[in-house]
């Protein structure tokens, strides 16, 4: 059985961040923050996709990144197919919320 490959690592950066003294970050209002962080997203150039799925039976929440635009647009449609989660997806310019439609069962009066 071919072995699986492993997942590139994407540098985040903290300890450098965390490193540095607060007198480097500029405070602002939590109101601006909530506009800026909240109403706006932004992705960097290495990603092409960012896919959030939440399991309706169980509520985990799963979060998938990818680099390829057609790559992403297979998995959502491999979730969509499935129809058990919630999905929200953030491209380069939009955000976009999926959810599946529940068929209520009925009668019906031809068979």
């Amino acid at each position: 059985m071919p072995k699986k490959k492993k997942k590139p690592y994407h540098h985040h950066n903290v300890e450098a961040i965390q490193g540095c003294p607060h007198e480097w970050f500029q405070a602002i209002p939590f109101d601006q923050f909530l506009d800026w962080r909240v109403d706006y997203h932004e992705l960097p150039s290495s990603v092409a996709c960012i896919i959030r799925e939440q399991s309706i039976t169980t509520g985990k929440v799963k979060e998938y990144v990818y680099k390829q635009h057609k790559a992403a647009q297979k998995k959502v449609r491999k979730i969509m197919d499935e129809g058990d989660s919630i999905i929200t997806f953030a491209l380069e310019d939009e955000v976009h919320y999926l959810e599946p439609i529940v068929m209520e069962s009925y009668d019906d009066p031809l068979t």
